[in-house]
């Protein structure tokens, strides 16, 4: 299998206080072709910002990054912005843990669907475009897609608006998917049906997944490999059922150990 992202010895610093603040030592994380990859870990580990790395998304300059990350031979960390554009929602797309927050409020869902299409593929017509986003909306079954093609993200549920953006991610299928926290905010039915829905966007597309989340029974369904992160370091990593049936780091057994049992 190819390697599309490499990510060697990455270190983030906050420096907007008087102290620097360091909150990933070090670390270390490989994702290969058709892989989906769990990094877990609570919440202030670290795991959303080594994901926003990752993106090219960490562009404060009151942070600072050290190591490489290579993703499909570009260095998210060195790149210059327009290098960065052309890979970001093209090769590589991010979804995150409140739809609310990245969908424009005052566009209609079709035009934020096809907004990657607009930038990344400007030789197809605007028929095209909106085949397209039909075809994508119904994949993550939404199952009126032309009224939500035609709706505002406020009309729609939180379940629905996660489709959205998983649509969004995938129009112009993506090599590499991180998924920030994308079942957080929803009901344990929504977040199974997002997690099936991520597989099959494996199964169709053979596309890479980076899944962050603090729930470790939703990585133990989804996830081939999972990291584990406390304090900004990887304390554990490797096949997800070793790590969940053998772990060896006291982190990894307290967490598992704080999985809810459901007794039937």
């Amino acid at each position: 299998m190819k390697r599309i992202l490499r990510v060697e010895n990455l270190s983030i610093e906050f420096h907007d206080h008087a102290l620097a603040e360091k909150v990933v030592t070090d670390l270390n994380l490989d994702i290969f072709e058709g892989e989906i990859v769990g990094l877990v870990g609570e919440s202030g580990s670290g795991k959303s910002l080594t994901a926003m790395a990752a993106a090219g998304l960490l562009s404060r300059h009151d942070i600072k990054k050290s190591g490489i990350i290579d993703f499909d031979g570009t260095d998210m960390l060195s790149a210059e912005r327009a290098e960065l554009r052309k890979v970001q929602g093209n090769k590589l797309s991010v979804i995150f843990q409140e739809p609310m927050t990245s969908l424009n409020p005052l566009k209609k869902i079709g035009w934020q669907v096809e907004e990657s299409m607009k930038i990344h593929m400007p030789e197809m017509t605007a028929s095209e475009r909106k085949n397209r986003a039909l075809e994508v909306l119904l994949q993550v079954e939404l199952k009126e897609p032309e009224r939500v093609y035609n709706s505002y993200p406020h009309q729609l549920s939180g379940g629905m608006r996660q489709r959205v953006m998983i649509a969004a991610a995938m129009a112009i299928t993506p090599k590499l998917l991180i998924a920030d926290e994308p079942t957080t905010a929803l009901d344990v039915t929504v977040q199974m049906e997002i997690i099936e829905l991520l597989k099959d966007i494996r199964k169709t597309y053979g596309t890479s997944i980076l899944f962050i989340s603090h729930d470790l029974s939703l990585v133990s369904i989804l996830c081939d490999r999972v990291a584990v992160m406390k304090n900004g370091v990887i304390v554990e990593s490797g096949n997800v059922r070793e790590i969940f049936d053998f772990p060896k780091h006291e982190y990894t057994k307290k967490l598992i150990a704080s999985i809810p049992v459901v007794e039937l």
